[in-house]
């Protein structure tokens, strides 16, 4: 008898009114009930479990789109305060570099991020990018290096001959981030202690799907998952974490 694969997804796909591009979502995911848990149970990305140092996913630094996405970024961090920020004399120095294979990226500090403040600070553990927005009551999404206020979802564009774009738009797998992917001890889209929210995925990280998809594009998803969520459970698919979990 044929297996069933264990980590099967469900998307739909719909075409750009005004755009040659056809749209890509991995419902399956977004429907799920996924949540960030940084300090309240993440293991962080290191080969094993750290939860006490309170680092997620920052452990290595961010990786910048382009040199937009750098400039965005550092400009932000010139706003920065002391209070915000606990390695705000560090970053005088510069918060970016490239590494050797062309890759920009964050300045460590203490094996970490360098906007990344750590517990024994006074505002706690967290991103200041972070911090400064909350302060300031302004969305952290134009503050914060993309890959960090997208994650975990994931767009990728992949153009076809006749310049024709296929945009997909799902979720972060530990093999996105190549090699290094295997060596992690635990990622949040692999454990149930991560599918602990109150709201849809689609729901939850709203703000952010709007600025990756835009707010039209946005709407037709979500009237399509609404509609969706009032058929029976048993025509939907379940993400395979919770599949495993039951």
């Amino acid at each position: 008898m044929t297996s069933i694969p264990t980590d099967a997804h469900e998307w739909i796909s719909f075409e750009d009114t005004k755009r040659q591009r056809t749209w890509m979502f991995d419902v399956t995911f977004l429907e799920s009930n996924w949540k960030c848990i940084f300090g309240a149970g993440c293991q962080g990305v290191l080969t094993e479990a750290t939860p006490e140092l309170v680092q997620g996913c920052c452990s290595y630094g961010a990786h910048f789109t382009d040199e937009k996405d750098q400039r965005r970024v550092e400009k932000a961090a010139k706003r920065l305060s002391a209070d915000q920020w606990q390695f705000k004399s560090k970053g005088r120095a510069g918060t970016t570099r490239v590494k050797k294979n062309g890759e920009i990226v964050t300045r460590l500090v203490q094996d970490a991020c360098i906007f990344l403040n750590r517990p024994d600070f006074h505002r706690g553990p967290g991103c200041a990018l972070h911090v400064m927005a909350i302060d300031n009551e302004e969305s952290y999404i134009p503050l914060k290096p993309e890959v960090c206020w997208q994650l975990p979802l994931r767009r990728d564009d992949e153009v076809e001959e006749g310049g024709h774009v296929i945009t997909r738009i799902s979720q972060w797998n530990r093999s996105h981030w190549g090699e290094g992917g295997a060596d992690f001890h635990w990622w949040c889209t692999e454990d149930p202690a991560a599918f602990i929210g109150k709201d849809r995925v689609v729901d939850s990280m709203g703000e952010e799907l709007v600025a990756m998809v835009g707010q039209v594009v946005y709407d037709q998803l979500l009237a399509y998952m609404n509609k969706r969520s009032a058929q029976p459970k048993g025509t939907r698919l379940p993400h395979p974490v919770m599949r495993k979990r039951a």
